[in-house]
């Protein structure tokens, strides 16, 4: 694969070769299995990006699959055991299925920045970083909340549902941005709302704050997801929400269904035209 630098980035004189590309440093943080080290490794990724000390340079492949650690335990989700509604139990389930979707988040972006970026440029990597280091971060407190609740990521087992998302769009940078940002991300911002009311509710007060501050966050990831699509389409001469509908239509293996938070939606991005025919 080729490598390309933006011409801002240049100073007149040939490349350093001492500094590591953007994609080899992604690589590195895909195949890191540890959770710790892999939030370790992200926000390091994007510290070094900020800091212009990566060449932006697509050199080697991303993986098929991101490094997976012994634990927890993945399941297909029809597998996946009953979360006990309103029990202490059910509760602390969520709280590690939540920490596992945003373990898998910070694969899912690190993979659109290495597999995408070269395609994209570096605005296009600028934001799939950063977003990276927020689900890295958001990791970070989820699974410190366990800790603090005597549990620990791993203890239970978790589906095995949301890398497909990333194996079916590998050969399309719409086909991504429309399933995972636009769909998959989008659905947090229609269920975080209740899942901060039900832990407000039960007088955990600490677990709600840190997913008001996922869901606030959410709402700019959608955003860059939605904003990268219409500019693909627009580049592709396609109408963006007749693209979302057919890709959605191929790629999604399920309903998108209501109710929806139309506030955050529309703070992302997803205007009624998106959703209109499709729920």
């Amino acid at each position: 694969m080729g490598v390309l630098v933006p011409e801002s980035w240049q100073s007149g004189t040939v490349r350093s070769k001492s500094r590591r590309s953007v994609a080899d440093v992604v690589r590195a943080a895909l195949l890191t299995a540890d959770p710790a080290a892999k939030v370790m490794a992200t926000r390091e990724l994007f510290r070094m990006w900020r800091a212009r000390q990566l060449e932006f340079a697509f050199d080697c492949p991303m993986p098929d699959v991101p490094a997976r650690p012994a634990a927890p335990q993945l399941l297909q989700p029809g597998a996946m055991p009953k979360r006990g509604r309103g029990s202490a139990h059910g509760r602390l389930a969520l709280i590690h299925a939540l920490a596992h979707i945003e373990f898998v988040a910070m694969d899912l972006a690190l993979d659109a920045a290495g597999r995408f970026g070269a395609e994209m440029g570096q605005q296009f990597v600028d934001d799939w970083l950063s977003v990276a280091a927020d689900e890295a971060m958001h990791f970070a407190l989820l699974a410190r909340r366990l800790r603090t609740l005597g549990s620990f990521y791993g203890a239970m087992p978790a589906h095995d549902g949301l890398w497909d998302a990333a194996r079916d769009t590998a050969y399309d940078v719409a086909a991504r941005l429309a399933i995972v940002p636009m769909v998959l991300e989008a659905r947090g911002l229609d269920v975080t709302p209740g899942a901060i009311a039900k832990f407000a509710n039960a007088g955990d007060e600490r677990t709600a704050r840190v997913l008001q501050r996922i869901l606030d966050d959410e709402i700019r990831h959608v955003r860059f997801g939605t904003m990268h699509f219409v500019a693909v389409c627009e580049k592709r001469r396609e109408s963006p929400p007749e693209a979302w509908k057919r890709l959605v239509a191929r790629h999604f293996h399920g309903a998108v269904k209501p109710p929806f938070n139309d506030s955050a939606r529309d703070q992302a991005g997803l205007s009624r035209e998106f959703m209109a025919g499709v729920a």
